[in-house]
C-alpha cells in the first residue's frame, strides 16, 4: 500500500500543515482525524488499514491531513471570536489547499469526506458548506453543533460551522445529490447529535442513511467496522 508525506505552507493557516496520501490512483477520500489529531493518526488507530482492500485496488486515495483544533475550538486562551476565525481559515485550507487540487483526480470533481468523532463534525461542516465539492460524506459518531466550545459567545460565524443549525436553511441542489452516510451506535456519546440531524434532513427530504449499530461504543473497532462498509457505497467508475 503506497504512502507518502506532504508538507507545506498554507497561506490561510500562516503555518506549515502536515499530510499523509495513501494509494496510488483511484476516487478521492479525505479523512478528518479525531479532536486535536494529527495526520497521522487514522493510520496509527488502524482506520487506514480497514479500507487497505480498496487502496489496493486503486479504487481510492486517502488523504489525511491534520486538524487545526488546537488552535480553535480547544484553544482556551484565546478569545472565542478568534476561535471560529481559527476555524475558518481551516476550512479555507481544506477547501483551496487541498480539495480544489484533488476534485478532479477520478473526473467527477467531487470529492469524499469522513471523519471519526470530531473529525465525523468536521466532514459534515465541510460537506454541507460547499456541497458542489462532495459527492459522499461519511460522518462516525460526529456531533454537529461546536456552541459549547464558545462560552456563550454569539455570531453568525458559529452558527454556520453548526450544522445543526445552518443546515434547515440550506437549499442548495447539490445537498440532494450527496450520498450521506451518518454513523453511529445505541451505546455511542452522539448518538442524539445523529439523530437530530437525521431528523433535519429528514424533515427537508434529502436522502441519507443514519446508521445505528448495535451494543458498541464510541471508538475505533467500530469505526474501523463502518469505513469499509460505507466506502463500498462508492460507484467507481
Amino acid at each position: 500500500m503506497k504512502e507518502e508525506y506532504f508538507k507545506w505552507y498554507s497561506p490561510h493557516l500562516h503555518r506549515d500543515v502536515e499530510m499523509l496520501v495513501f494509494g496510488h490512483s483511484g476516487y478521492p477520500v479525505v479523512i478528518f482525524p479525531t479532536s486535536m489529531g494529527s495526520f497521522h493518526e487514522n493510520r496509527d488507530m488502524g482506520l487506514i488499514g480497514s479500507a487497505r482492500w480498496f487502496i489496493e485496488q486503486g479504487l481510492i486515495q486517502i488523504y489525511c491531513p491534520e486538524s487545526n483544533d488546537k488552535n480553535s475550538f480547544y484553544n482556551k486562551h484565546i478569545h472565542p471570536h478568534q476561535r471560529i476565525q481559527n476555524q475558518n481559515a481551516y476550512d479555507r485550507m481544506i477547501c483551496h489547499d487541498l480539495v480544489e487540487k484533488i476534485r478532479f483526480n477520478t473526473g467527477v470533481g467531487k470529492v469524499v469526506v469522513a471523519g471519526c468523532s470530531f473529525g465525523g463534525y468536521h466532514a459534515a461542516n465541510f460537506a454541507f458548506r460547499h456541497p458542489g465539492y462532495v459527492s459522499h460524506m461519511f460522518s462516525m459518531s460526529g456531533a454537529f453543533s461546536i456552541r459549547n466550545f464558545m462560552d456563550g459567545y454569539q455570531h453568525e460565524d458559529i452558527f454556520y460551522n453548526s450544522p445543526l443549525e445552518f443546515l434547515p436553511d440550506l437549499h442548495d441542489r447539490e445537498l440532494w445529490n450527496m450520498d450521506i452516510v451518518l454513523g453511529t451506535s445505541n451505546w455511542d456519546i452522539c448518538l442524539d447529535a445523529n439523530i437530530k440531524l437525521s431528523d433535519v434532513l429528514e424533515g427537508k427530504r434529502i436522502s441519507h442513511w443514519l446508521d445505528v449499530r448495535r451494543d458498541r461504543n464510541h471508538d475505533w473497532p467500530v469505526w474501523k467496522e463502518m469505513f469499509p462498509h460505507y466506502l463500498s457505497r462508492i460507484k467507481f467508475t
